[in-house]
């Protein structure tokens, strides 16, 4: 798409104020329950890599040394005004990316969890003091900001993931770049608006939009601290990899197959809720979706009838009509979400409910695909096996507790799963047992609370530092230690053997 359209162009915001791009290169925006282009954005070249870098280490210095108090007020009072406003954050996620008014002031919910949380970096930030460790030394700690830190966020939570990293970053005294979707960018742009209203000084918080040339960018700039990414687990992997080797700390969250093992004790009415809610809302657009179904038998016809019925009532469209759910965020990627249904026919499952070509409540040129539940869905299948990242729910049958581990434990991602039983002993064993970095018992989507950690197992997670809570505040900042002595005016000498602690 010509920066030269009659459509509005996404700025990029650097030293405080909107820039508009230079490179001449752009990409649309779409508006995916109407399948018509409502914007371009900008995709930056090295000079706007280079100066979105240079704004951001030079408010660092400042940044840094601004009192801890005076930080917290900042981030406080964007608490306050995010909270006030999210009506108006909700309508930008929904016009972008098409999730449901709903789904959307949820999400901002669960981000301002993170606001909330990096108010209270005070306690956090504390270090430890001991006294006389040696005769007349003293040892202690304090934990300092990394400087510049970059944040690439996907497009499926344009506002939450980034609210995962930046108030803490910023609270702890880093400056951030945030690289935004390209799918749907107005959100990140709001959000800088808003915390400059908030008092946070020019250049502590940058949006840079762009494609592989901007991740390319603050992957090796040297003056790039630290990058924190969530997308797909291919990518997950370059990023990680790619700025470690230029000496960088990286936390990358990948991708995920979420399961979902229902024990032949549960209620399954409870299951076929959560298993629709955390299936199809947001369109499947989570990497916390569930989207397989372990169905210890004898329970699965009943529990796929239960589902069925509870599908057939959900209205697919336009996200500002209250509708339960919307549209996928591109063409593309709606139309690779349904190439998964025919790979699960042709492998022999069962196609139950078939969310093609069906009636919307909105614009017939929206990205629509509806809830699909696929049956007898064998273990070899790329749609079992792949992440799906769409409103497609599999139904796996398995005869025992300890087949349906296995066929979790041996899947190659490991972000979430479930387990729904009214028996302790075996959620007690499940969550002792199985491979992966979030668990529910009973609740579909175990996203950890602000205070608690984000993160995954083996494939969803590369780094060893999850997102928020402790980790989050560890990850942005560093440990140093100090050993001093103060020496009595009376002492003096000199002694060249090593130092001993006595």
């Amino acid at each position: 798409m010509s920066a030269m359209s009659e459509v509005p162009v996404v700025p990029h915001w650097i030293d405080g104020a909107e820039h508009a791009g230079v490179s001449g290169r752009t990409s649309p925006v779409f508006d995916p329950a109407l399948g018509t282009i409502t914007k371009d954005v900008p995709l930056a070249d090295a000079g706007e890599i280079e100066a979105a870098v240079a704004s951001a280490k030079a408010a660092f210095p400042a940044w840094r040394d601004l009192s801890i108090a005076k930080r917290q007020s900042i981030i406080f009072t964007f608490r306050e005004l995010l909270n006030a406003r999210k009506g108006e954050l909700a309508e930008i996620l929904t016009s972008e990316h098409g999730k449901v008014l709903s789904d959307a002031l949820g999400e901002i919910t669960r981000g301002l969890e993170v606001v909330e949380f990096a108010c209270g970096i005070p306690h956090l930030l504390k270090g430890e003091y001991s006294e006389n460790v040696a005769t007349g030394v003293d040892v202690y700690s304090t934990r300092q900001a990394l400087g510049v830190v970059g944040i690439i966020s996907p497009f499926n939570f344009p506002a939450m993931v980034p609210m995962w990293f930046f108030p803490i970053a910023i609270a702890a005294g880093n400056t951030v770049i945030l690289k935004p979707s390209e799918k749907d960018p107005s959100a990140a742009i709001w959000l800088a608006r808003l915390l400059k209203e908030s008092g946070l000084p020019d250049g502590v918080f940058t949006v840079l939009h762009g494609d592989k040339v901007a991740v390319d960018g603050l992957l090796t700039h040297p003056d790039v601290k630290a990058i924190s990414f969530v997308g797909s687990t291919p990518i997950a992997r370059y990023v990680y990899e790619t700025g470690t080797r230029h000496g960088k700390r990286v936390q990358a969250l990948g991708g995920a197959k979420n399961h979902m093992l229902v024990l032949p004790d549960a209620d399954l009415d409870l299951v076929a809720d959560s298993a629709v809610n955390a299936g199809f809302g947001s369109a499947g657009e989570r990497c916390m979706a569930i989207s397989v179904v372990v169905a210890v038998e004898p329970v699965a016809d009943e529990l796929v009838g239960k589902i069925v019925s509870r599908m057939t009532a959900l209205t697919v469209g336009d996200g500002r009509r209250s509708c339960d759910m919307g549209p996928l965020i591109t063409e593309v990627h709606r139309d690779k979400v349904a190439s998964y249904i025919e790979i699960a026919a042709d492998d022999g499952a069962t196609i139950v409910v078939d969310g093609r070509g069906i009636e919307v409540d909105g614009d017939k040129n929206g990205f629509w695909l509806g809830p699909t539940l696929i049956d007898h869905l064998p273990v070899t299948s790329k749609a079992y096996t792949e992440e799906i990242f769409g409103p497609v729910l599999g139904i796996v049958r398995v005869d025992t507790y300890e087949e349906g581990v296995a066929l979790i434990n041996a899947g190659a991602f490991g972000n979430g799963t479930a387990i729904f039983t009214n028996d302790g002993g075996a959620a007690r064993r499940f969550q002792n047992e199985i491979e992966v970095g979030m668990i529910g018992i009973n609740v579909p989507i175990p996203v950890p609370v602000a205070y608690f950690s984000f993160g995954g197992w083996k494939n969803s997670l590369f780094g060893d530092t999850k997102a928020h809570g402790a980790e989050g505040v560890h990850f942005f900042t560093r440990g140093k230690a100090i050993t001093s002595r103060w020496l009595d005016p009376s002492h003096g000498g000199i002694n060249l053997g090593f130092p001993q602690n006595r």
